[in-house]
This record gives C-alpha cells, sequence and structure tokens, in this order.
C-alpha cells in the first residue's frame, strides 16, 4: 500500500535521516544489570540463574535478554510485561488485535521496520498510540509525532507481534504485487528456453544473464521469499510443470499452493536464484547446491538452495534456515514436562552417546542446536561435524564435511580426538566406520550427540548393530535416545471442542486411558492460521534411558520389539503415548496425531 505524506508537516527525508544520526537508545533494558535485577526481582529468575546467564551473556557477545530466553528461563512476553510495568506502560498483544490498515499510510514503512513501531489508534484528541519495543525511545516519538502531526501514546509490545503487524500492516504478506510485476516480463522477451543447439543456447543465456539482474525479476523473488519467511515456511519449492510454474511453501510440516506464474517466467525465476547462490546458470543437467545468506526485519536468514533436473525444467527447492530458532531453549520444544527431566538429566551426562532419531523434517537439527546451546559454556570444548553447517553458533567449533576432499564424518571424528574435546556432535551416522568411531569417543571419556534414521528410539539399537558395532559397545556407550516427530498445533485464536464418533475414539487408542469421555479439539479455521486451523507446531517425544534390564537385552542380542517391550514395562512414554496425551490437553488434534505417530492396533 502507498504511502502519502500527510499534509500537516511536510519533512524530507535528508532531515530526518539527519535528524536520526547515531541518537538510537537502546532498546528494553539501558545494561544487563537493570534488566537482571528487574526480573530476579518479579521472580521470573533466580540469582544464579542470572548469573549464568550474565557469563554466558559476556562470552558470546549476545545481549542478556536473549540469553535468557533461549537458556529457557524467561520468555519474550514475561520480558516485555515486566519492563512494561517498570516504565508505566500498558503491554498489549498485538495477535489479539484487529489493526485497521489504514493507519499504516501515516507512517512511512522505513521508519516502521527501523524503529520497530506499529500504529495501532488513533483518537479525536490528536493521539495515535504506538506499540513500541522500546517506550522510552524518545527520538522515534519524537520523529513519529513530527512526521505525522500526532501526539504520540506508546505502548509496550513484543518484537515479534511488532516485526509480524508490520508486514501485514503495510501489505508485504500479499502476493498479487508477484502476478503484476510478471506482466511486465513478456514471454517474446524470452522464449521458453528450448535450445535447438549450442548457438540458440548461447544466445538465450546471454538474454537470461541481462533478465535476472533487472528489477522485475528481483521484485519477484523478493517477494516470494520475503512472503515464505513471513508466513514461517521452512521450504519454498518452484516446481516446473509443462505450461506453469508451481510454487508452494511448506508450512508447519504441510505444502501449500501459493502461486503459478507462467512458463515463460521460470528460466529467469531459476536463474536469478542461482546467481543469488553462486550456483552455475549454464548448467541444467545435472543438481546444483548453494546457499544464499539474507537479512530480512533485522534477522538473519540463510537459504540452502538445491536444483534437481525435471522433464519440464530445473525445479528449485530453498530450505529457510532462521539463525534465531537455533537459540530456542529445550524448554521451548514442546517437551511434557516428565520427558523434558529426563532428556535434560540425560544432555548432562559427562559422557557417553546420545541419539536423536526421527523422519527428514521431524526437527532433529533444532533439538541437537538446542542441546548444545545448553551445553555451551566456557569451561568445554566442543566441536561438530555437520553436512552442512546450518546454523553458526558462538563459541562451538563447527566443521563442514568435504566428502570430495576426503573429509569426511568418520576422518573428521578421527581428527577432533586429537584436538582434546569435552563434547562432539556428529550430524549424522551414516555408515559403520562413523557408528565405531562415534562409540569408541563415548567409551573414552567424550559426550558423543548425533541422529540416526530410526521410527523409534529402540530401533537407534538395532540400527547400529546392523553397522557391525557389537552389542558390548552399544550397551556400553550409549545413554540414552530421543525419538521424534512434529505435530501442528490447533490454532488459540479458533480453538473449539468437537465430540467424535465412539468408533474414532476407540481406533485412536484412548482405551489405555481408561475414559472415551474426553474431550477433543480441533481448529475451525481463521485469518490467523489461514483457514488451516493450526499454527506452529510442537514436539512429540519419545525418550529411552537404557536401564540394568535393557542393557542386558542388548548385550544377548534381543530384538528392538523386546527391548521396547521392556522399556515400556519400566515407564518409558511412548511417542503414542505423548502424542495421545498432547491431543487430550488440546495442544493438537486427534487428526494430526495420526498423521504423524503411528498408533498400535485397536485398543478399544
Amino acid at each position: 500500500m502507498p504511502w502519502r505524506r500527510p499534509s500537516v508537516r511536510q519533512v524530507s527525508a535528508v532531515s530526518l535521516e539527519k535528524n536520526l544520526g547515531n541518537r538510537r537508545v537502546r532498546m528494553l533494558a539501558s545494561s544487563k544489570e537493570e534488566l537482571g535485577s528487574l526480573l530476579v526481582e518479579e521472580g521470573f529468575i533466580t540469582a544464579r540463574q542470572l548469573d549464568k546467564a550474565m557469563e554466558k551473556a559476556d562470552s558470546s557477545g549476545d545481549n542478556l535478554q536473549k540469553v535468557l530466553i533461549a537458556m529457557g528461563y524467561v520468555t519474550e512476553k514475561d520480558v516485555v510485561e515486566t519492563l512494561g510495568a517498570k516504565m508505566g506502560v500498558n503491554f498489549v498483544d498485538l495477535e489479539k488485535m484487529s489493526l485497521d490498515p489504514e493507519l499504516a499510510r501515516l507512517i512511512p514503512e522505513d521508519l516502521a521496520r527501523r524503529y520497530k513501531v506499529v500504529p495501532i489508534a488513533q483518537d479525536d484528541s490528536n493521539r495515535l498510540t504506538l506499540a513500541m519495543m522500546d517506550p522510552r525511545d524518545v527520538i522515534a516519538t519524537d520523529d513519529i509525532s513530527l512526521i505525522t502531526g500526532f501526539n504520540i501514546n506508546p505502548v509496550i509490545a513484543t518484537e515479534e507481534a511488532i516485526l509480524k503487524a508490520i508486514n501485514q500492516q503495510y501489505g508485504v504478506t500479499d502476493l498479487v504485487e508477484v502476478e503484476e510485476t510478471v506482466k511486465d516480463i513478456s514471454a517474446q522477451d524470452f522464449g521458453n528456453m528450448d535450445f535447438e543447439d549450442d548457438m540458440d543456447e548461447e544466445i538465450a543465456l546471454d538474454k537470461l544473464k541481462e533478465m535476472v539482474d533487472e528489477a522485475p525479476i528481483v521484485r519477484v523473488e523478493n517477494i516470494i521469499i520475503s512472503q515464505a519467511i513471513n508466513d514461517k515456511a521452512s521450504d519454498i519449492h518452484i516446481e516446473p510443470e509443462a505450461k506453469s510454474v508451481r510454487v508452494r511453501y511448506r508450512v508447519d510440516g504441510v505444502l501449500h499452493d501459493v502461486m503459478s506464474p507462467p512458463k515463460h517466467i521460470q528460466a529467469p525465476m531459476v536463474s536469478r536464484i542461482k546467481i543469488m547462490a553462486n550456483m552455475d546458470i549454464a548448467e541444467r543437467r545435472i543438481p546444483q547446491d548453494g546457499k544464499i545468506h539474507l537479512t530480512h526485519d533485522g534477522r538473519e536468514f540463510d537459504l540452502r538452495v538445491s536444483t534437481v533436473p525435471t522433464v519440464h525444467g530445473e525445479k528449485t527447492v530453498m530450505r529457510i534456515l532462521d539463525k534465531s530458532s537455533v537459540m530456542l531453549g529445550l524448554n521451548k520444544l514442546g517437551f511434557a514436562q516428565d520427558n523434558l527431566e529426563l532428556w535434560e538429566s540425560i544432555v548432562e551426562k559427562p559422557y557417553g552417546m546420545l541419539l536423536v532419531t526421527g523422519p527428514t523434517g521431524s526437527g532433529k537439527s533444532t533439538t541437537l542446536y538446542s542441546c548444545l546451546n545448553k551445553l555451551n559454556s566456557g569451561d568445554k570444548n566442543i566441536t561438530t561435524c555437520e553436512d552442512p553447517v546450518e546454523y553458526q553458533i558462538g563459541g562451538i567449533n563447527q566443521v563442514q564435511t568435504n566428502n570430495k576432499a576426503g573429509l569426511t564424518f568418520a576422518s573428521a571424528l578421527k581428527a577432533f580426538l586429537r584436538q582434546d574435546p569435552d563434547i562432539i556432535m556428529v550430524g549424522e551416522i551414516r555408515d559403520g566406520e562413523t557408528a565405531k568411531i562415534a562409540v569408541e569417543a563415548a567409551l573414552t571419556g567424550h559426550l558423543v550427540l548425533s541422529t540416526l534414521h530410526t521410527n523409534d528410539s529402540t530401533g537407534a539399537i538395532s540400527r547400529l548393530v546392523e553397522m557391525k558395532v557389537e552389542p558390548f559397545l552399544v550397551a556400553s556407550s550409549l545413554v540414552g535416545v530421543l525419538a521424534q516427530r512434529l505435530a501442528r498445533c490447533i490454532c488459540p485464536n479458533c480453538k473449539e471442542s468437537f465430540t467424535p464418533p465412539v468408533e474414532a475414539v476407540r481406533k485412536f487408542g484412548m482405551a489405555m486411558f481408561g475414559d472415551t469421555d474426553s474431550q477433543f479439539y480441533i481448529g475451525r479455521g481463521c485469518d490467523h492460521c489461514k483457514l488451516t486451523g493450526y499454527r506452529g507446531r510442537s514436539g512429540i517425544h519419545e525418550v529411552f534411558q537404557p536401564s540394568d534390564r535393557t542393557r542386558q537385552l542388548i548385550l544377548n542380542r534381543s530384538s528392538a520389539t523386546e527391548i521396547r517391550q521392556a522399556a515400556v514395562e519400566e515407564g518409558m512414554k511412548t511417542m503414542q503415548d505423548d502424542g495421545l496425551r498432547k491431543t487430550l490437553n488440546g495442544v493438537t488434534s486427534m487428526e494430526e496425531c495420526l498423521r504423524v505417530v503411528m498408533i498400535e492396533g485397536d485398543n478399544g
């Protein structure tokens, strides 16, 4: 939506820029001590937790607020509400408010994003209510008052909510602009990239190189990527078809169609992405991989790009890696309290091997990074070997594999053991050599973290044995296995109860709870969840900690089923158990639980 400068005041961009200067006030807390003392005083954290967070903030260079949130001590909402009360300003939950898009006309978009503010109301007394991260930022309020002619009434809100509201207010979420932009790119300008010979290909490539740097293509790509980030998509799929191009986003683990541009835009779209990712635009016959680094609304993102040739042209997938997500604490991953306490106790073991298992896209990497965050202190040497390095973490030595150069998981592990490590993280155990070295490292006083592709926790044992790791070594080294899935959460804004058919409840496995009259919930669909009924995802977990009994079964080469049965008899909560209780607690729906977790038989 174009902004029109109000007639009340005429302020030039140049004068405004001069006015800004370097006068920005530090948001939220004027010092670490002030914020920390306030949170201790209000009972959100203990003095000991503050000391640990301050130490980590000093060593990592991050601000205290982010560290406290990352360590799971507080939420952003806790901090903002506390500071608001201290400053005597109201806290507003923007996600529960219906904002007037006309108010966005009062403040230029670049200014709203610079100060991280959003107008939420105006009254007849010439007063504009402004949601801000830091209501004490007088420079922001003075500049906005100067431009709009309004007196400013500041209120406080979380950064995430403000940025989301800005995107909504200023129309970033509208893909109609893409369709309008596409019209500027004529099919006659480029054709369909069907090359008859090398000469035609050379000429077409020259035209393509010119087109990918032109404004229309740049705008199309920027909007597609911005929209995906705003929608919290994990992946962008650009798929060539016979007569068009299909663009889809994976949101909360499910793919959604978002647009279908004409066929003639396919080549410049893909080529623009390949140039951004430092890939070869002339090579279309073999798969390629690349990486794009960008900043969006002050947050850093990496896009992992993959292209593969298909019969209709190159298919492109971009994995969106939000660097802020790696700072999640374990308590933010959807653990039930009993599973969280058990897993945290395993993570804190001084040595041994712990594994995270699950299919692709089940959140294994996020969980491992959250574990490393918890373990990352100045007195430990932490080294990782990854393929690729998805997130860079301060204070941790991260190595990316290079198979062509001979740097494999196995060779990296061998090198790590000569580097005096305390903790080693291996991105994935893929072969017997890597598995054996990892086990040996765990047995020689190191804590080893890694992932495996298995259906459940006890399946990891059979997988290691299949890799020719001796059962006695598995039994001695393994300290814990976490199996997980990601289930979509019911949207809190449109959540409502419902009564499913009795047969559906029996099939769902409710007999294990002894109660078929339990309450169930669904999301009816609203604007907040784009009519899906779901918003966000939560983990469904299964934590296996070997006991004397299960270690003996491993030594006896018992099957995974036998080991699993013994673990359940000793109190292990299966993923089915965890999924069912999250359904009963209204976190997810019966349908979603059935989608991601295998329900074992009819318990009725």
